[in-house]
């Protein structure tokens, strides 16, 4: 019997065209370059309530400043006590009216650099540093310069 010899043929080697996908990448990535959105990040520093230590006892009673976010308003109270209530007009709250009662505050006790703001819970982000901004400067809507008022905020749950 006779054997068939098969030859193997080389297949013809086949180059990439790539230039197509260079392009657009040339193209691609600027613009995802020019169209990104970074992200910017604002920390807001805080002090953390410390626990009252023994000895000697003051000689003037401690002021206490809180500032309590609600969801009807806002409240200004004294630790004790609330002293002003700020209900909430047209859905939004009375920064102007909180930081005008704190420079009232901060009239009457100069040496008070610290207050606590107390939230409720489901209270929004943005609502929260807009009240510790006001909290901290107070800022004249003629006038360009700002009357830093209580720059220690300490937060934590309304009672």
């Amino acid at each position: 019997m006779a054997r068939k010899l098969h030859y193997k043929k080389e297949s013809p080697q086949i180059e990439l065209d790539v230039t197509t996908f260079l392009n657009l990448m040339v193209v691609l990535i600027p613009f995802l370059l020019a169209t990104a959105v970074f992200s910017q990040v604002n920390i807001q520093e805080l002090n953390l309530p410390t626990q009252a230590a023994g000895g000697a006892v003051p000689d003037t009673p401690v002021v206490t400043i809180e500032v309590m976010v609600r969801k009807s308003g806002l409240e200004i109270g004294d630790g004790k006590r609330i002293t002003n209530t700020l209900p909430r007009q047209d859905g939004k709250l009375d920064l102007a009216g909180l930081s005008t009662q704190l420079r009232d505050l901060k009239a009457t006790h100069p040496e008070k650099n610290d207050a606590t703001v107390l939230l409720e819970p489901d209270i929004e982000y943005n609502d929260m540093i807009a009240v510790m901004d006001a909290v901290k400067v107070y800022k004249p809507k003629a006038a360009s310069e700002m009357v830093v008022l209580f720059p220690e905020i300490s937060i934590g749950d309304t009672p």
